[in-house]
């Protein structure tokens, strides 16, 4: 599959077979190459130099007669020379003398360039050095880089280099091959100056990369500092991951480091995959399309299938140079070529799926979307001119690859400037949509925060004298606001001064059960004065309730108490209260807000001194820990057996694993003659989750 960098075609055999028999370049004596003035100085070695192709030990040898050799130049490589497509071995000779070299003097230096692509080197038969590894296993640099070596024995002899061209992309022009340039040889001192000013111009050249890199790497991680901050910020994690691609890429493919090429161009599939997979999610969430279910799941299955087998791409790549894998890997990354063009498609169909549904989006995203689709298309044309360019012999896709503009020996192309008027956009574009997000946020935290005095206001906060009991209260929300509630009503009618205790819980979470909530209480506050009996009570709050609760529905207990230790109560779907050590068994019932016809019963009991009741919601009973169990009945018989206040129950629930909103009440009977105060314990502080 080719990405934005060259991969693999397996070129088959009958092509490498019939570039080995390809005709090469005239063949006609060299002289030999006088040496006389490299003893402070140094040479180019364009030759001419005699060639060959195939392998043959003998062919290092200085006694070798290789007359019959083809000649060439040495600073051309030999695809432009009279052997185009060639791959495999090649090598180079040419003979060199120095006749008035002082005996002090006898040593050079010599400077290798780029060599396509494994390279030895043999001074008089005798190795001198090289790069990377030969077959049958071989390996050699992503980014290969000008190597100096030592002539130490004479200065007179035969230089040859043994050579190993890997077999063609299929973006190849087949004009590749052995030398880049012509080696250099000379003293140590001006080798060693002629490679410090090749370093010089290689680091000066790649400023603007450079820069780029440092750009986008920063871009990186202050994108992925924002989303670590807010984690719901989903499209500045996009943005990050966009943004850390190209150095990536830069990484394992420009930065003269000594990756082996397999390791790096496999490393570079998935690479470039992410960038691509990273472009989709800000599209998505740009243009609001992640709001459409059926088109999210698409656009993340496309993506978990892009970067899957971008990866076994990059696993055949690294198998590709062994001849028993030849073919089965040109078959999968044929059909990993067909899958990866398809799904490329899927920026151009978003961006028009945006334009069909008439999405309203800012001036930013749109310009984002316009300049992905362009680059998209740039890459995909280009790419597509390249393919198959040697046996075409079309070139336009390598001149849209030229620079067309040099900025101290820094090249400017135009997938350079599409990629940074890309980024920039992005850049405005996440940026606004951060903003507005923040903005949106402290709307929502706002409410959030009215919702919350509203629960303080409807939630009892002043002390009630309740004659005959001591009364405690605990109440703990999972988030900011919550869906439980409890009121106590004394009835300023009944000479036993009587309370009616209410506690109940409202379906959902958040803002939404807060509302709800709000809603049932002012219902109550009502009935409260019409109902003497928490039956009958129920009965008339269902009705009012139905129909208004959007499809959700709400348990409550209702209990009324008085001096003498008369206890009437009712339950609507409630969880049973505990006397003492034992749960207590009421008439169930439907909770309130499901069936208008309902009818809630309710049982009489009368206390004992020292009785003492719990009242609670559902969050306490289905408090769950980490390893998922349930509190459960048991542990809470347990927990009520040893009569806790209010706020002691509703701390362990939290303890053990708070999953819902957690309220707790508690009726110690004192006696008649005794008047207690209702201990106010409410924490409406947020729970931990």
């Amino acid at each position: 599959m080719l990405a934005r960098s060259a991969r693999l075609r397996c070129v088959p055999l009958f092509f490498l077979l019939a570039a080995a028999a390809a005709p090469g370049a005239e063949s006609r004596p060299v002289p030999p190459i006088c040496l006389d003035g490299v003893v402070t100085g140094a040479i180019a070695l364009i030759g001419p130099w005699k060639f060959q192709v195939g392998d043959d030990p003998r062919w290092a040898s200085p006694s070798f007669d290789d007359s019959e050799w083809s000649t060439i130049r040495g600073d051309l490589p030999w695809g432009r020379q009279g052997f185009e497509r060639y791959t495999g071995y090649g090598w180079y000779r040419i003979h060199l003398f120095a006749s008035c070299a002082p005996e002090n003097a006898q040593r050079f230096s010599l400077l290798v360039p780029q060599i396509h692509d494994v390279y030895e080197i043999f001074w008089n038969g005798n190795p001198v050095g090289g790069d990377g590894k030969m077959p049958p296993w071989p390996q050699w640099r992503v980014s290969q880089q000008p190597r100096v070596f030592a002539i130490e024995q004479g200065t007179s002899g035969l230089l040859a280099f043994r050579v190993w061209k890997a077999p063609l992309f299929s973006d190849d022009s087949g004009e590749q091959g052995g030398f880049d340039s012509a080696p250099v040889i000379g003293s140590p001192n001006s080798i060693t100056a002629a490679k410090a000013v090749i370093d010089y111009d290689w680091l000066q050249s790649r400023q603007l990369r450079f820069g780029e890199s440092l750009t986008f790497g920063l871009i990186a991680l202050l994108s992925f500092l924002a989303w670590w901050r807010n984690r719901a910020q989903w499209l500045v994690l996009w943005m990050a991951c966009y943004a850390l691609t190209p150095v990536l890429a830069g990484i394992l493919r420009d930065a003269h480091l000594a990756w082996p090429y397999s390791v790096a161009m496999g490393l570079l599939q998935p690479v470039h995959s992410l960038h691509d997979v990273s472009l989709w999610l800000l599209l998505l969430w740009l243009m609001r399309l992640n709001e459409d279910r059926a088109v999210f799941r698409v656009v993340i299955s496309l993506s978990i299938i892009s970067i899957v087998i971008t990866s076994i791409d990059g696993i055949l790549l690294s198998l590709a140079w062994n001849p028993a894998w030849l073919f089965p890997v040109q078959a999968g990354d044929a059909a990993i070529t067909t899958v990866s063009t398809l799904i490329q498609i899927l920026p151009v169909l978003l961006v028009s799926l945006a334009i069909y549904r008439r999405k309203h989006l800012k001036p930013a995203s749109w310009i984002v979307a316009a300049l992905a689709f362009s680059d998209g298309m740039f890459i995909a044309i280009q790419q597509a001119l390249k393919q198959g360019q040697r046996f075409t012999g079309w070139t336009i896709g390598d001149q849209l690859e030229r620079p067309f503009l040099l900025i101290d020996g820094n090249a400017v192309s135009a997938a350079t400037l599409a990629r940074a008027l890309l980024l920039i956009a992005i850049v405005s574009a996440v940026y606004i949509s951060y903003r507005d997000e923040q903005r949106h946020e402290l709307l929502l935290e706002n409410e959030f925060s009215s919702a919350r005095e509203l629960q303080r206001i409807l939630i009892p906060e002043n002390q009630h004298r309740t004659p005959g009991f001591d009364i405690s209260s605990s109440y703990k929300p999972a988030l900011q606001v919550g869906g439980d509630f409890f009121q106590l009503i004394p009835s300023v009618q009944d000479p036993n001064g009587s309370t009616l205790l209410l506690l109940g819980d409202v379906s959902g979470h958040g803002l939404k059960a807060a509302l709800s909530v709000s809603y049932v209480i002012a219902t109550l506050r009502i009935l409260a004065d019409l109902f003497a009996d928490p039956g009958p009570l129920l009965t008339e709050l269902n009705r009012r309730l139905c129909g208004q609760m959007d499809h959700g529905f709400v348990t409550c207990i209702a209990v009324r108490i008085d001096r003498l230790g008369e206890c009437t109560m009712s339950s609507a779907g409630h969880p049973p209260p505990f006397l003492n050590w034992r749960s207590l068994e009421i008439p169930g019932a439907l909770p309130l807000g499901l069936d208008p016809a309902a009818h809630y019963d309710q049982r009489t009991m009368h206390f004992s001194p020292g009785d003492h009741l719990a009242l609670y919601t559902d969050g306490l009973l289905e408090a769950r820990n980490k390893a998922g169990e349930l509190y459960g009945f048991s542990r809470l018989q347990k927990l009520f057996a040893a009569t806790p206040s209010a706020s002691e129950a509703a701390e362990e629930a939290v303890r053990f694993g708070q999953d819902d909103d957690v309220t707790v009440v508690t009726l110690a009977y004192v006696g008649e003659s005794k008047q207690a105060d209702v201990k106010d314990e409410i924490t409406p502080e947020l729970a931990p989750q």
